[in-house]
């Protein structure tokens, strides 16, 4: 993005990321996260302060769509073991039972994952078994065998990537929730059980859950698992289209806890 779309008065720098759409820009002493081509989704996400409040939206001579955020100062990711914090699972389970938020991105985005869809989507990539071939098979033979039994919950607007890193605290200690791009209405556990998994330890995944407003039961956590496993698939899909052998091993070794999970389960029929 060039300063001169706005006017020599802006400062405007790459804010980093991946996509190269986010952007730090500052005028007249006042500072903003930029991003281009954002989701119109998060106006509605600003009126319900997931996300720092949205100053502006903007359309440039190119066509971009530009739109303007409070810049946060002083703020931070959560760290890993913040994950486990009650306020983290208030906030997801704030999003997932907002019908405002599911109309809205329902209106907008027209993004409706079932089972099958996501099921159709993994068994279809052919890069990951030319390099964890028994792995991935495992996995996949996991999900074909499951999914007929699988009591799919009502569609929740899910973030679609819960990584630590997506979460921000400002310096007054105020929660959001960033990096929307991936939203899309799916089963809960599409947002729940990677999160589990990754972050929270078994024997907390109870009092975890009750603070996200659910009950841990069977068929919640045959749905954690199975979502678990194609988000993972996926995810493991796109680091290796973009060369990220670091991430692509993390992931893989999150996928064998996933798959080799049985202490959840034998809690739950005790």
């Amino acid at each position: 993005m060039e300063d001169n779309l706005f006017g020599q008065d802006w400062e405007i720098e790459p804010a980093g990321g991946e996509t190269g759409k986010a952007f730090v820009a500052v005028h007249e002493d006042e500072k903003f996260f930029l991003k281009r081509n954002s989701s119109p989704f998060l106006a509605a996400l600003s009126v319900e302060n997931i996300v720092p409040k949205l100053i502006w939206t903007r359309r440039v001579e190119n066509g971009d769509v530009i739109t303007a955020q409070k810049w946060i100062d002083n703020g931070r990711t959560l760290t890993a073991s913040e994950m486990r914090e009650p306020r983290v699972a208030r906030m997801i389970g704030k999003i997932h039972r907002s019908e405002a938020l599911r109309d809205m991105l329902q209106r907008i985005e027209k993004k409706d994952y079932a089972c099958m869809n996501l099921l159709t989507k993994v068994l279809e990539d052919k890069s990951l078994p030319d390099q964890k071939e028994d792995l991935v098979l495992h996995a996949k033979n996991y999900l074909l065998a499951n999914v007929e039994q699988l009591k799919e919950g009502r569609h929740v607007v899910c973030h679609g990537d819960l990584n630590h890193n997506n979460w921000l605290v400002s310096e007054q200690d105020e929660l959001y929730l960033v990096d929307w791009d991936g939203a899309m209405l799916a089963d809960p556990a599409n947002d729940l059980g990677v999160l589990l998994y990754q972050y929270i330890p078994y024997s907390e995944w109870r009092s975890w859950l009750e603070e996200y407003g659910q009950e841990l039961t069977i068929e919640l956590y045959m749905r954690v698992k199975w979502f678990s496993v194609c988000q993972v698939l996926m995810a493991m899909n796109w680091q290796l289209e973009h060369g990220r052998k670091p991430e692509l091993a993390r992931l893989e070794l999150i996928l064998k806890k996933i798959l080799e999970d049985d202490e959840v389960y034998g809690t739950l029929c005790e």
